[in-house]
């Protein structure tokens, strides 16, 4: 066999933070120039639909590094409580590399929600290259770029008229969910002009490869780490929260390695791709065997062509607790149209997240809201949802119109909901299992064994979940034996349906107000309080004191300031701060800073 096809592809990827695709030029007419990035395409492919599986860092990061979904291994929340411990058959991919010979480089981010493993990395740090190698060692080199993060519009109002940005604010084009104002337009400006930043320090990267006459034996990914970064991206699941953009630059040396008609430069693929299948996609180029546990499959080999790809039309997607704002989301994309399926579909997207919050566009978008300066399609955001949302991506791309309950669609609505719950019952889903009762449970297997484990009976939690999607007159004695039921966490998703019903489940008020009365779990207390009040008037403010005075874990304090949000936001209660809220948290210092901060703004309380 010749040596040049024994030899083994460099493989680097260039990530920029919270970026969709919608930012650049390459993608949209109103985007971004990037000449770097464009030079890669020109050589390579550009991928029209690339996604991450879920829309902030963590937890997407995680796919990236496990190829597996979050929700499978516990990983699905922002920021884990506990960071993960992986099972021993599931290993990183880069840890896989290594141990076939590569050199693992990355530089510097990781943020993953499972727990170190020092095996995965050759090198991490600032300044980890590919330089440090072997001679001939074949190198993964991974660098982040951070220019383009959420926190870099954390600007002070008065920079919109003391600092001047590259793109003139009055040209940009707005989506129309947003508001049309000058804080608006400059935020969106100020973020093109740091995606122009990051294309020139990712061009310092690509002139190294070329320095170490590498360049030809490299297949150059670049692509954001979910999407973002303006109000109601990062962290939800509408295109401009998955979407990201894609480049890969395949190299001269290894054009082998990839299918028919994607060997052409300057190539776009209308295939869908998401995370979960990048890690089998790598070492596949790697010529490491993928482990069978991976959730994807490989894009790119040589037996998979552009025609096959552009085959590919399935993505699924998961929301579950960002920092301290918890929700309970599932999607999936499949061609052109989009499912979304609320589970708490009375939690507006628009609730209180302290550090979403901190960007000047988003507190504007919610005051125009609260003045009622809003259009309806602007307003959604801050409004009550609908269980099921679906959406025809070829003529609604900002999801503004829902067709979950036009009789036109009732086919395809249909489709959709049965290929999410067979990718469920498929696929243990640990988000049905509250995160407050899911990190307490006492085993010995990894929450990836836990899942395939209790299989069954997640699977039953998620069919009382799915009683939402009924009429209440088919669902109530089903429900009314759910909220009897012995198994706490049953009763959990049973209280969070009747919630969903509204003033249709008022009948049951008695029964859960016994619940909040007798039962021994505070999950179940803090979601019959949360019933009672959003359903049947309660007043819940000596009811909550107790609750959260009586929680013993970090998690269930979490969970129920959550609700003491939504019932400010939604129901007008504000709350005496509880008299030990001052108290840090112990096992958890970003969530306990979170919360200090949050208390501290008193976003729904009051000091005493």
């Amino acid at each position: 066999m010749p040596a040049k096809l024994e030899k083994k592809p460099n493989i680097v990827w260039l990530i920029t933070e919270d970026n969709s695709k919608h930012y650049l030029k390459l993608y949209d007419e109103n985007g971004a120039k990037m000449p770097t990035i464009e030079k890669l395409a020109k050589n390579g492919l550009v991928f029209d639909n690339a996604f991450s599986n879920t829309p902030v860092c963590s937890t997407a990061r995680t796919t990236l590094a496990t190829g597996l979904y979050g929700t499978s291994i516990g990983t699905m929340n922002h920021r884990s409580y506990h960071k993960v411990t992986l099972p021993d058959n599931v290993k990183p991919f880069s840890q896989l590399l290594k141990q076939a010979g590569y050199y693992t480089t990355n530089n510097v981010k990781t943020d993953y929600n499972f727990a170190p493993i020092p095996e995965v990395w050759s090198e991490s740090s600032k300044k980890a290259n590919w330089r440090n190698r072997q001679e001939g060692q074949p190198f993964f080199h991974m660098q982040t770029f951070a220019i383009t993060h959420e926190g870099k519009l954390h600007f002070k109002k008065g920079q919109i008229q003391n600092v001047v940005t590259k793109h003139d604010p009055k040209k940009v084009k707005l989506a129309p969910i947003y508001p049309d104002t000058p804080t608006f337009r400059y935020t969106h400006a100020r973020t093109l002009d740091n995606h122009q930043k990051a294309d020139s320090q990712m061009a310092n990267v690509i002139k190294q490869l070329e320095q170490d006459g590498e360049l030809e034996n490299t297949f150059i990914f670049y692509f954001g780490d979910h999407g973002g970064v303006l109000p109601g991206s990062k962290g939800y699941l509408f295109e401009h929260g998955l979407s990201v953009p894609l480049v890969i630059r395949v190299p001269e040396n290894f054009k082998h390695l990839v299918g028919d008609g994607l060997k052409t430069a300057n190539t776009r693929v209308s295939g869908l791709v998401s995370f979960i299948d990048f890690a089998p996609t790598v070492l596949e180029l790697a010529g490491v065997a993928s482990p069978k546990e991976y959730h994807g499959k490989s894009f790119l080999s040589a037996n998979t062509s552009l025609e096959k790809l552009n085959k590919r039309d399935e993505v699924y997607a998961q929301a579950d607790r960002f920092d301290e704002k918890s929700d309970l989301v599932r999607s999936l994309r499949k061609g052109n149209f989009k499912y979304i399926r609320n589970y708490q579909p009375y939690y507006p997207d628009g609730l209180e997240n302290f550090y979403r919050y901190k960007q000047a566009a988003f507190q504007e978008w919610r005051n125009l809201f609260l003045q009622g300066k809003l259009t309806p399609q602007q307003a959604a955001f801050f409004e009550p949802k609908s269980a099921e949302g679906l959406y025809d991506l070829a003529n609604d791309p900002w999801e503004m119109t829902n067709l979950a309950n036009n009789p036109a669609f009732h086919e395809k609505l249909l489709q959709l909901r049965k290929l999410v719950q067979q990718h469920q019952a498929q696929i243990p889903d640990l988000g049905f299992i509250a995160e407050s009762k899911l990190v307490q449970t006492s085993t010995d297997k990894s929450f990836y064994e836990l899942g395939y484990q209790q299989q069954d009976r997640i699977q039953a939690l998620i069919q009382v979940a799915d009683l939402q999607l009924q009429p209440f007159s088919k669902v109530k004695n089903q429900l009314s034996l759910a909220l009897d039921n012995k198994d706490d966490d049953m009763v959990y998703r049973a209280l969070i349906v009747a919630t969903s019903f509204d003033q249709q489940a008022l009948k049951f008020a008695p029964q859960i107000k016994a619940l909040l009365d007798h039962s021994k779990s505070i999950q179940v207390q803090s979601r019959a309080l949360e019933f009672l009040t959003m359903v049947d008037g309660f007043d819940p403010s000596k009811t909550f004191t107790r609750l959260y005075q009586s929680a013993q874990h970090d998690l269930e304090r979490v969970e129920l300031l959550n609700i003491a949000t939504l019932l400010k936001e939604q129901r007008g209660f504000i709350f005496n701060q509880p008299s030990d809220a001052t108290t840090p948290l112990t096992e958890n210092d970003k969530l306990a800073k979170m919360v200090k901060v949050w208390l501290k703004n008193r976003w729904g309380f009051i000091s005493k």
